[in-house]
């Protein structure tokens, strides 16, 4: 298991979701060797709730990173879980065409690269 993987498993553990039970933690590596890891956090209305890869981006930004290399996403899921819409829009955003790895509590893993889930990104080049 990568170090960046583990870094997003651990995360996990520290996710709030008393509604859905649905854990996931994530981590993202910026090229200076930092990891900032973010995990999913609940509100009882759900449309607040944030997730995890967008805890981990927003985390690292506010502490000055921005040149990022990779991130990781676990869940406890048998099927590998990839980051949602509006997560892969924040990822492409503020990572690029960063490889994107999804692991579950099983030690199944899969690399692929944002742009492939995430194809015809919106961006600022449209604006």
């Amino acid at each position: 298991m990568s170090e960046l993987v583990a870094a997003a498993r651990a995360a996990r553990e520290h996710a709030h979701a008393p509604y859905s039970k649905f854990r996931v933690g994530a981590a993202l590596a910026c090229a200076d060797g930092r990891v900032f890891t973010g995990c999913n956090v609940e509100n009882a209305t759900y449309g607040l709730s944030v997730c995890s890869e967008r805890v981990a981006v927003l985390k690292a930004v506010s502490e000055g990173a921005r040149d990022f290399v990779a991130v990781a996403v676990c869940a406890d899921t048998e099927t590998l879980t990839p980051p949602c819409g509006a997560c892969r829009q924040i990822l492409w955003e503020f990572c690029g065409d960063v490889p994107v790895t999804m692991s579950n509590l099983a030690g199944k893993q899969e690399t692929v690269q944002l742009s492939t889930l995430f194809p015809r990104a919106f961006d600022d080049s449209f604006l």
